[in-house]
């Protein structure tokens, strides 16, 4: 049976019979001996290989072996007198997958910037830091799966396509099987929708959070965790079109329970990630980020902080620093205004809540005061917002009151409004962007190296 070559490198011993599978990273010659190094994509380091002239067909085989070909080697482990390796495999058999021809093959043994890398996206997870990156990736998506079970929540499954607009933004993707060319119009020379799939404008959706509540409604404690989209046209090193989105939603919770839960869920998945990828984190911290593991100790142990939205205007206004954007109670905080309070003021994980009602979302609970909602959101060092989240509006009237002044249709979401009408509860929930995420616990600088597959304004490749 074909054994992985983490499993190998962990707890392989010598003299036992082995069979590997994999890509050829590197190969050298010495002495009538061939020496290549194949990896699998299971970890960091691949497993050394050693061929001598005993395996059968070994000038045929070694000729089709390069950087890039896929092989199979049959053998046995031996100790391995080389340094920084424990154990290498003295192959008896070697068979050729598929070559690679080392004059146009383009992951050749030197550094390729990330840039070049996003071109080759069919082969860039071949290399150290990209394997390292999806390796990351999935322990995260392990860990947010596993955080939630063990907590009883459903995870459910929000469409994809929808006719709600949950931020009220308008930065949507469209979706219609009408003939572009020559849309049907109506009487007011306007596209005649009804003659489209679903009779009615529809949309990619940017987050599964209004859906959320309909189940939290009849679950109690759920979550999402699937594909959302923008159509936001910003080539930044943060924005993405398409990306996955976590978001819980919890009935019969407030905006302290639902602090608690988001603190408690980004602890749990930085310890998961530290213990199932310490190589890879330890890669990141030395060759991309110097302080990707102090980073993750402290996420893992500080008690985040907890200030108000008016408290850190205060703050800012305080602060020694010149920031490029204003400083104003009513103005929504910057990146700058973000990192300032994590990175440089509390120098830990800070939670800013109630913020004014004017700049958040028409579900956000208002506030007794009439001015602010129950809104949060958690500040890491370095990257500013990373989740945010709110307790929502239960009340039917205030509700209704929220949507007409933020130009909305109330029609458009009279299920939403229902949910209010028939047994409503407090409720509360957040969202976390997956990316940001892995992009914050890698310390990679764009975040298009943490999706196999980035989606962007002129680029929709792969």
């Amino acid at each position: 049976m074909t054994r992985r070559i983490a499993e190998l490198l962990r707890a392989g011993q010598p003299d036992e019979t082995v069979t590997i599978q994999g890509w050829v990273r590197t190969k050298r010659e010495q002495k009538g001996f061939s020496f290549i190094e194949v990896n699998d994509g299971s970890s960091m380091a691949g497993l050394q290989v050693v061929i001598n002239q005993d395996v059968s067909d070994y000038e045929a085989s070694l000729k089709r072996i390069s950087t890039g070909a896929s092989v199979e080697v049959s053998g046995v482990l031996v100790p391995s007198p080389g340094k920084g390796q424990r154990i290498e495999l003295k192959a008896d058999s070697v068979k050729v997958y598929g070559e690679a021809d080392p004059e146009t093959y383009p992951l050749q043994k030197k550094r390729h910037s990330f840039e070049f890398l996003r071109e080759i996206g069919h082969l860039r997870s071949r290399t150290n830091t990209l394997g390292a990156v999806f390796r990351v990736r999935n322990a995260c998506a392990t860990a947010i799966h596993q955080f939630f079970q063990e907590r009883g929540f459903l995870w459910v499954h929000t469409p994809v396509i929808t006719a709600s607009d949950c931020e009220g933004a308008g930065e949507m993707f469209a979706v219609t099987s009408l003939n572009l060319k020559q849309p049907p119009l109506n009487d007011q020379k306007e596209i005649d929708y009804s003659q489209d799939f679903f009779g009615k404008p529809a949309y990619l959706t940017v987050s599964g959070q209004l859906e959320a509540e309909i189940m939290a409604m009849a679950f109690s404690n759920v979550y999402t965790f699937g594909p959302t989209f923008r159509a936001e046209n910003s080539n930044t090193s943060r924005h993405l079109a398409e990306f996955w989105m976590v978001e819980p939603e919890m009935a019969f919770c407030d905006l302290d329970g639902d602090m608690d839960l988001a603190e408690a869920f980004l602890k749990y998945i930085f310890s998961y990630v530290m213990e199932h990828c310490p190589e890879d984190m330890e890669f990141f911290n030395k060759l991309i980020d110097q302080s990707v593991l102090s980073t993750a100790e402290n996420i893992i142990n500080n008690q985040f902080e907890r200030i108000t939205y008016t408290k850190a205007i205060e703050l800012l206004e305080k602060a020694d620093k010149k920031f490029e954007y204003p400083v104003e109670w009513g103005l929504d905080l910057q990146s700058e205004h973000e990192r300032y309070l994590a990175e440089d003021l509390f120098k830990k994980p800070t939670i800013v809540t109630d913020y004014p009602a004017e700049i958040k979302a028409f579900y956000m609970r208002l506030s007794d005061d009439g001015k602010t909602v129950r809104a949060m959101d958690i500040l890491a060092p370095k990257i500013g917002e990373i989740i945010g989240g709110s307790q929502r509006e239960e009340r039917l009237d205030v509700l209704e009151r929220r949507i007409v002044q933020q130009g909305l249709d109330p029609a458009t979401y009279w299920w939403y409004l229902d949910l209010r009408r028939y047994g409503t509860v407090p409720h509360a929930g957040f969202g976390l962007g997956f990316e940001r995420l892995v992009q914050f616990m890698t310390g990679m600088a764009n975040i298009r190296d943490v999706i196999p597959f980035p989606r962007t304004p002129q680029n929709v490749e792969f």
